[in-house]
């Protein structure tokens, strides 16, 4: 049976750009009036947008961007990746949910995606911004056939697929910074947050949590700080996107390099990455157990680590850690 909220959004589809009284809406649905506002008040939270006005009533003006599980699939060619996905519209964290499912037999490639996130998180755990209907929050199960120690190629695989597909989509000048975020002239569009399952030395499964500020507009980010380091593909294309054509290319080229990864190796993945990174060849700086380092970045090795010429000329290698561009 439809709830409350599902069939007042039923008689206002029915009445596109009509007014409805709040003494109509009561008897239709045989609420009171307090009733239909506090759920007209709910729906306007989910992202719906009504113009009230005195003696003449409601009248619903635009509909959330949902994303379209069935126009998805509809275009996906892939073999496994996203092949099942769980949507949803709320959620703490897609990549607790993809940890859930993988308990209860999840196979890989399956897509957790979630309009809002109220509890995601980044690397260092750090709160990440998952406003509704504004991004691509999810996460994919991976069980690659690969040793536990190979694990953090597996970021730089993800971050090498979304840049180049969301490059193809947009045009727009996306590089990657070392080992996880994508920027756009300095600016966050999007991180990945790789959580792995293991026993000693065997690699149980990975869940690949993905982040991407889609349509984002400035007035959507909570405070000056974070407009200051993040920006969306929106805002800087100057136009919305279409999610499900970015959460579509994204898999493929996903899936095509998670392919050749496990037949060539990590070589062919490096030579990409390298060639869209922004993280080359510049002053770093890198907050480490034995303080701050300072020095200049050469590449990345075999297992994903970034290769650093330090101040003193001595060459070292950061396995994590947020490094900083300095001057």
């Amino acid at each position: 049976m439809m709830n409350i909220n599902e069939h007042l959004l039923r008689t206002f589809e029915a009445r596109p750009g009509e007014f409805l009284s709040g003494e109509e809406l009561s008897a239709t649905l045989q609420v009171s009036r307090t009733a239909i506002w506090k759920h007209i008040e709910r729906l306007r939270q989910e992202g719906y947008e009504f113009e009230a006005v005195s003696r003449k009533g409601y009248r619903l003006v635009a509909k959330p961007d949902k994303l379209d599980v069935e126009a998805v699939l509809g275009r996906l060619h892939t073999r496994v990746l996203g092949r099942s996905i769980h949507y949803m519209n709320e959620v703490d964290s897609t990549n607790n949910v993809a940890r859930e499912l993988v308990q209860q037999g999840a196979q890989e490639g399956t897509l957790v995606v979630a309009e809002q996130q109220l509890a995601g998180r980044g690397r260092l755990g750090r709160k990440w911004h998952s406003p509704k209907g504004k991004g691509l929050w999810m996460t994919l199960i991976l069980k690659p056939r690969i040793p536990l120690h190979f694990t953090p190629q597996l970021t730089l695989l993800v971050a090498v697929a979304l840049c180049r597909s969301l490059r193809q989509i947009t045009s727009l000048p996306i590089g990657i910074k070392w080992p996880n975020d994508l920027l756009i002239d300095g600016k966050k569009i999007s991180g990945i947050l790789l959580e792995s399952s293991a026993e000693e030395e065997n690699l149980n499964y990975v869940v690949a949590g993905v982040g991407i500020g889609v349509n984002l507009l400035p007035d959507d980010y909570p405070d000056d700080e974070l407009r200051a380091k993040a920006t969306s593909l929106a805002i800087e294309a100057g136009h919305t996107m279409d999610r499900s054509e970015i959460l579509v290319a994204f898999l493929q080229e996903l899936e095509s390099l998670y392919d050749i990864y496990h037949e060539q190796g990590f070589g062919p993945i490096k030579l990409l990455w390298e060639a869209l990174s922004v993280s080359l060849n510049r002053p770093v700086t890198c907050q480490t157990p034995k303080g701050l380092a300072e020095g200049t970045s050469l590449g990345i090795d075999e297992s994903g680590a970034l290769i650093v010429k330090l101040q003193d000329g001595t060459v070292t290698k950061w396995y994590s850690g947020d490094i900083q561009f300095s001057s």
